[in-house]
């Protein structure tokens, strides 16, 4: 791969990871109430998922996932409830204050992990892009497996140093979860936003 071609991959992954997603909300929601160091396994979380889905098109499950409706649509509805599912538990998520000492102790990094690989696990949408965007960047006089590592590595680490960026921007408003009528804002803004992830992932049509 050469390295004009690697820059605009570089550049294209910034620009996918930089747009508002599920995984940014998750990444500022776990900056904002437990810090920057503990939403790190929610971040690695994102990027399993992540992988898993680049793994599923570099064998061409993807393919098959987009050609195939019946696959596509149990994929798409399992990431659209699971989406609705959390947006609405933060939405209508009872506010309580809690001093800094208890919310960290609250704190799973299991469940953190868990959670963020199938959010993105289950994002059909970056599938079915995942299967169109990749085969632009391969050259097919060249390694194409050295060319697929190249490029999920330079995707992972991009999107990690991404969600870092929404993580530590969110740690800095820690002071908000002090506010009950703050706290109330939040929850209401995670929500909505997960909720309407799960309507954009809810539009992905086969093509």
């Amino acid at each position: 791969m050469s390295f004009e071609i690697w820059l605009t991959l570089f550049l294209a992954a910034i620009a996918i990871s930089v747009s508002p997603g599920a995984g940014a909300v998750l990444s500022m929601n776990y900056g904002i109430n437990y810090g920057l160091k503990k939403s790190l396994w929610a971040i690695l979380g994102l990027q399993f998922g992540y992988i898993i889905q680049m793994l599923v098109v570099i064998i061409g499950l993807g393919s098959l996932i987009a050609k195939s409706i019946f696959l596509f649509n149990i994929i798409k509805w399992i990431g659209v409830c699971y989406l609705l599912y959390l947006g609405i538990s933060a939405f209508f998520k009872k506010v309580e204050i809690t001093n800094e000492e208890e919310r960290i102790n609250s704190y799973n990094p299991k469940k953190a992990l868990i959670s963020a690989t199938l959010i993105n696990l289950t994002n059909i949408k970056a599938t079915v892009f995942l299967v169109a965007f990749i085969p632009q960047f391969l050259n097919p006089n060249e390694s194409i497996l050295l060319q697929f590592f190249i490029i999920s590595i330079t995707l992972s680490l991009v999107d990690i140093f991404v969600m870092i960026g929404y993580s530590s921007m969110a740690s800095r408003l820690k002071f908000l979860l002090k506010d009950t009528k703050a706290l109330k804002i939040q929850n209401r803004i995670t929500g909505a936003f997960l909720i309407f992830a799960a309507f954009l992932m809810s539009t992905a049509k086969k093509s």
